[in-house]
Formats: C-alpha cells, structure tokens, sequence
C-alpha cells in the first residue's frame, strides 16, 4: 500500500507541476564558437598567474627568479564537449605557455640580472563547469573541476653567466614548472566560480518590459546536458508591476525543441503570450468595455493569435507577418475585427516595438533567425554572435558592481 501511495502522490505531484513557458537548447553546432571566445578568455586569466620568487643558492651561487609572467597560450589541441554529469567539458593537450621573468645572479662579488623569455611545453588543462539555479532562479556555475600539468619547462639563458645559469638551469625550471603546476586551476576555478557567474548574472531574470509590465525568466530547475545540447527550462511568464506576486496559471501545450540543425534554439509556448495579454489587462494598458462578465472567445482568440504573432521577441527578431496581416487570419466579423484593429492592436505594437529581451548573457546575439509556428508554440533557431568579448562583458558588470557596493549613502552622496 505504501508504495502505491508513493506513485500515486508522485503523480499528482507531475500532474500540478508548473510547466516552461520558455525553453532554450544550445546545440553541439555552437560549441566551436563558444570554444574560441573561451580560449581567449582563458588566455587572459592565464596572463594574471602570480608565481611566488624562486630563490636558492647551489655552492657559492644565489639565484633569484622573479616577476615571472605568463605572455601567451599556444594551443595544438583543444576540445570543449557536452557532458550529461559535468554540462561543459574543456580539454586541452600538448599546449604551450609563453613566459618572462627576471633573473639575479650573484657569485661572490660578481652580479648578473636581466629579463629573459622561457616556455611551459606540454600543457595539459581538462576543466569541467557544472552549471546549477540558484535559489533565486538565476543560473549559476556552481562548481568547477580541474586538472593540469606542465612537463617541462625551457629557458633561454644568456648573458655573461651563460654557462652558470646552464649548469642551475635543472634546479631553476623544475621549480618554475612545480610553482606553475600549482596555479593553474586555482585560476580556473575562480575564472568559473566569479568571472563567468558574473556574465551569467546579466541574463535577466525578473526585469520590466515597460512601465506597465514585467517579465519573469526564472530558471525552473538546472540545466540538463546530454551528449549534443544544454537544454533551460524557463518561466517565461508576464506579470503587471503592480502584482509582482500575480501569476497566470499555465494551461498551455508544453514547447518542445527537437531540433539541432542550429546553434541556438528558443521555444515560447502559448502561455508566454496569454501571460502578456493578461498583464497588460491587469496594468489597465487594455480599457475596453465589453458585454458579459468573460471576454467573448473570438476576441480571447483574435488577442492571442494578434499578438502570438507580431510580438517583438528581441533587439532584433521580428514576426515575418505584421499584426495586421496576422487578423486577417482569424475569421471574425467585421466590426469586431475593425475595432481591434483601430484600437488594441496599435498600443500592443507602440509598447513592445522596442522588443523583449531573450534570457541571454549580456554580449550574445542572434543572428540568421528562422522563425517557425506549431500547435500552441512558436520556436527561433538562429546562430549565436559575439557582439562583446567575454572579459568586457564581465570587466564592465564587475567595475559597476564594485561601484555600487563603495558608493556612500544618499544623504552623505547629497552633502
């Protein structure tokens, strides 16, 4: 009995669980240029390695190693995967660290100094994101796996102790390529656990559509990755800025993403666009005085046919039908349809001209859309554009953040 009460509680527990109004799949085909802008990124953070001084003394020789800077990544071989336990998988292989560090010799009362240039061979980085939602519904990196190695390391020595530097060169790399064994990853995990969950922080999650309305893109539960796509369950549901706490139930058809011929796919069901209808009705954007208590279901439909179709859905997609055209779809009488037309219509298209913004990281576009309608949802593909670097995006999030957490209170900014 116990066991059937269980099933029969999970069932009633799937039969009210809230569905996605939004979905996002990002495909394998986007994973070459996510990678590139990655491995510029990790350039950059492998560039702010800090190794400690190297020190010793060998006979009546002193040495000391300092300032040592990482100039530039080589790579040969690279691969970033989906991983069904891990989400994102970076691997790289036999690559290469450029490096330059200071060098001071002092041999009894002789003194030698200078800069030198020197390379890390046969890197070895595998670094693994775990992406999760936070209690708040955002995305987040929410754990970071690393593993690195350098197997040698060379230096070109030069100058009047050319030879003695030769002779120290074992004792001088070894410890160079231990000290730089040891920052890798703890570079890694903060460029993940800080950096990129402040990119992944301008992704909107609760933000105003206008002065009317808002728009809800809480993560629903965390990434699922298989072996070809990440795939996000979003919210994607309207509310009225006077209501924050109102929700629309969803009754609407489940999206669905089967498709992986592009790098990016977003679906928006039925709910998404019924939510809006109802927000901007609750807001009072939508005065019309009606017969009866419940709106006549050829307007119900007309509304959310009109505006399933011409909403804007970013900077930059637009339907491929006008709101216009899209009436004269439905088959409604003429005065009804007049009526929509002079007067709804014109303030929905006024309002949501400037569009509504896609749960995408700040810096990220869309571009080559295709645009197709199913029963109860509508679906974009389109390729993934870096319109920003990754280290601007976040350089520029992180500057503002640190701003507003130094800024002194209203009344002593005012004095």
């Amino acid at each position: 009995m116990a066991l059937y009460g269980a099933l029969f509680l999970a069932l009633l527990v799937g039969a009210h669980a809230e569905l996605p109004g939004c979905k996002i799949r990002v495909t394998s085909k986007a994973l070459e240029l996510v990678k590139q802008e990655g491995l510029r990124f990790l350039e950059q953070e492998l560039e702010t390695i800090t190794i400690p001084d190297l020190r010793g003394k060998e006979g009546h020789f002193y040495y000391n190693i300092s300032e040592v800077k990482v100039t530039e990544l080589q790579l040969t071989s690279s691969e970033l995967d989906f991983q069904p336990q891990q989400e994102l998988m970076l691997q790289i292989t036999n690559a290469s660290l450029g490096l330059q560090f200071r060098r001071q010799l002092l041999y009894w009362f002789f003194y030698d100094g200078g800069y030198i240039n020197a390379s890390a061979e046969g890197v070895s980085i595998r670094t693994g994101l775990e992406l999760s939602r936070d209690p708040a519904g955002r995305m987040k990196v929410s754990n970071v796996s690393c593993q690195a190695s350098v197997s040698r390391m060379h230096a070109a020595f030069g100058g009047t102790f050319k030879k003695v530097y030769e002779f120290l060169s074992t004792f001088i790399t070894s410890g160079m390529r231990f000290l730089l064994n040891q920052q890798i990853c703890p570079v890694l995990y903060h460029a993940g656990t800080v950096l990129l969950n402040s990119l992944l922080d301008t992704i909107p999650v609760r933000s105003s559509v206008d002065d009317l309305v808002g728009i809800d893109y809480s993560l629903m539960k965390d990434p699922v990755a298989s072996t070809s796509n990440l795939d996000m369950d979003f919210r994607g549901a309207f509310f009225p800025l006077t209501e924050k706490n109102w929700s629309l139930p969803n009754r609407a058809v489940e999206p669905q993403l089967q498709e992986e011929e592009r790098m990016v796919y977003v679906a928006f069901s039925e709910f998404f666009f019924d939510s809006a209808m109802e927000s901007y009705f609750r807001a009072g954007a939508l005065q019309l005085s009606l017969v009866g208590d419940k709106v006549p279901h050829d307007l119900d439909m007309l509304l959310r046919a009109s505006y399933f179709g011409s909403i804007v859905l970013l900077f930059r997609i637009y339907s491929n039908q006008s709101a216009l055209e899209s009436l004269a779809l439905i088959p409604l009488q003429a005065p009804l349809k007049t009526l929509l037309q002079i007067g709804v219509m014109p303030m929905l298209n006024e309002r949501t001209w400037r569009g509504v913004q896609i749960p995408l990281p700040e810096g990220i576009d869309f571009v080559r859309e295709v645009v197709t309608n199913h029963a109860g949802f509508l679906t974009i593909g389109a390729d993934l554009h870096f319109a920003k670097g990754l280290r601007e995006v976040i350089e520029k999030n992180r500057s503002a953040d640190v701003k507003a957490s130094t800024a002194p209170p209203p009344s002593t900014a005012a004095v």
